[in-house]
């Protein structure tokens, strides 16, 4: 197997059980259509900033700033999903010496943020809204040299404060060689459009929407071992950001023991998920993978018992602000029951019963 030998192996984390949560969730919560109504423009507001890409702040990188949006008039607004539309907003300029891919990251802003850049002709060329579980934003973007660009700092439904923005050159893209002979997770191709339903492998959250199982069943071959190729990312739909989540079911082999590793092209978590009730099921393990960085698991139970594995994106958004987004993870499970799996026959009706 071509994979990559330096082995991280993240620490499992046992958790109490919690009930089904954004942790699990495809997307956030709902966003209200105005948060907040932004104080007035106040002339006497350090300009850590500009206020408009006139006097916008030029910066050279990597830099490190931290400022705020109040007091600043809402000059500049883009929808990604979400229009900000009267949040106030400050821009910064900048110029890269050769062509280079950018991280801009708004990671521990105080505030429901959102970034976005302009080319030297004021063409949007990207913009984030919720790339973190806190709505702060994030995205990489490559940017040609020798010409001037504009970042401008915003937010969403009027909603301001103060903001911690991180601007870095460079990014080395991880790329993940599939093994020959892997089992390929087989769904469709993400795409954006409204009221899309996972059916493929979306457990608990469309098991009442879909008519077949929304697991996927990970067996072994004759030694119980396998190697599993998937696919995640992020999508919107109605207008959200929405990541895919793949729900998994494995079977103890005869050791009572199944060891997992697992590694992704983009920061993601695998979840040991326990009771399998789809109104009480929480995190029982957690271990982060990617990107190119692999963590192994051990869960233990039973002989010929199920367990419920999980794998989803760390964040809710896509780290280009461009959908559909698509990456690549990789599992290698041993302990697994070999062979298949004997099982009664049951409708599916019957199997949706036993997680209400």
């Amino acid at each position: 197997m071509l994979r990559l030998f330096l082995i991280v192996t993240a620490i499992a984390v046992a958790l109490p059980a919690m009930a089904l949560d954004g942790q699990l969730s495809r997307g956030l919560a709902a966003k209200s259509v105005l948060q907040a109504t932004p104080p007035p423009p106040d002339a006497d507001v350090l300009r850590q900033g500009g206020d408009t890409i006139a006097d916008a702040v030029f910066v050279t990188l990597p830099v490190e700033i931290t400022g705020t949006t109040v007091g600043y008039t809402d000059d500049y607004d883009e929808v990604c999903p979400y229009t900000g539309s009267i949040s106030p907003d400050v821009v910064y300029s900048l110029m890269l010496p050769t062509t280079d891919w950018v991280t801009i990251d708004l990671y521990g802003s105080a505030y429901d943020t959102k970034v976005y850049v302009y080319d030297e002709n004021l063409n949007l060329i990207i913009c984030n809204d919720d790339y973190y579980s806190d709505y702060t934003s994030k995205l990489f973007v490559e940017l040609a040299g020798g010409v001037t660009h504009y970042v401008v700092i915003d937010g969403f439904g009027g909603d301001s404060g103060e903001y911690s923005l991180t601007i870095a050159a460079g990014w080395e893209p991880c790329t993940l060689v599939t093994p020959p002979g892997a089992m390929e997770e087989g769904e469709p191709p993400l795409v954006d459009g409204t009221g899309i339903l996972d059916c493929h492998n979306g457990g608990c959250q469309f098991v009442d929407e879909c008519s077949e199982s929304t697991w996927q069943f990970l067996g072994g071959d004759f030694t119980g071992d396998l190697v599993f190729h998937g696919v995640s990312g992020w999508y919107h739909d109605g207008g959200a950001n929405l990541r895919d989540t793949d729900w998994f079911e494995v079977v103890f082999g005869s050791t009572g023991m199944i060891e997992i590793e697992a590694d992704a092209e983009q920061p993601s978590y695998l979840f040991e998920l326990g009771p399998q009730d789809c109104a009480t099921v929480g995190i029982l393990q957690i271990v982060s993978i990617g990107a190119c960085l692999p963590g192994t698991m051990t869960i233990t139970g039973e002989v010929g018992t199920v367990a419920w594995i999980w794998v989803g994106p760390q964040t809710f958004g896509s780290p280009t602000g461009v959908t559909p987004y698509e990456f690549d993870y990789l599992l290698w499970l041993t302990g697994l029951e070999s062979g298949p799996v004997a099982v009664e026959a049951a409708s599916w009706t019957d199997v949706k019963s036993l997680y209400r």
